[in-house]
């Protein structure tokens, strides 16, 4: 959902930077994302209490300008739960631009599966898992959604609002699934992502991995 995830993220922005400062930082291994060698790691699960423990809008610029800074990087090293969907998306598109390679080492969930998805070859080290549920979005978000937006948008009752939901979510889910067969996954495990509840996880096997073309050394 387009603009709903574009609201959300901006309030996943706002939340991250009330937690405190985003930084990126080069050797030395500490930070959400700094540069080892040839890689660029982007961990968001081992941090100091003032950082935002998911990934959040503002991590998108720090990409970006590391990738200028170091031309020399070709592989994306992830250990993240996830977090923002708008800000994943603009990152898996900066990774695919870049033609870089992803790896997980830890633990690769939600909307931190969009950003490997997009690497050009993808690993997992051993005992590293990839988890995967349905997109989630709380009554108070879209209470606070609607209330936002239903002048602007002309959502004069509850029920517009509604009508306009399913809609957007039979587009989003469309463009979801459409992702995950661009980068070569398989139709029918694309769409088994989709059987779990938000608040849990599905972690397929190393073979299951493989056999659905989520691990691949090429993608076309």
């Amino acid at each position: 959902m387009a603009a709903r995830n574009w609201a959300f993220a901006l309030s996943l922005g706002c939340l991250g930077a009330l937690a405190g400062p985003v930084t990126a930082r080069e050797g030395g291994g500490e930070g959400r994302l700094y540069v080892d060698g040839e890689t660029l790691v982007f961990d968001t699960e081992t941090l100091p209490d003032d950082e935002p423990g998911e990934i959040v809008i503002s991590d998108i610029d720090l990409f970006r300008s590391l990738l200028q800074e170091q031309p020399g990087i070709g592989t994306l090293r992830l250990n993240s739960s996830g977090g923002s969907i708008y800000a994943s998306s603009e990152i898996a598109w900066i990774v695919s631009d870049y033609g870089l390679n992803t790896q997980v080492d830890g633990e690769c969930v939600s909307a931190c599966v969009d950003i490997f998805l997009a690497g050009a070859q993808r690993h997992m080290t051993l005992g590293s898992k990839i988890g995967f549920h349905r997109r989630s979005w709380s009554p108070e978000a879209v209470e606070g959604y609607y209330n936002d937006l239903r002048d602007s948008r002309g959502w004069n009752t509850p029920f517009v609002f509604g009508s306009w939901i399913y809609t957007d979510t039979q587009r989003e889910m469309y463009e979801y699934l459409s992702y995950m067969v661009d980068r070569g996954v398989d139709a029918a495990f694309a769409i088994e992502t989709l059987q779990v509840d938000s608040g849990d996880e599905w972690y397929p096997s190393r073979l299951r991995l493989m056999s659905a073309g989520v691990l691949r050394d090429d993608v076309p």
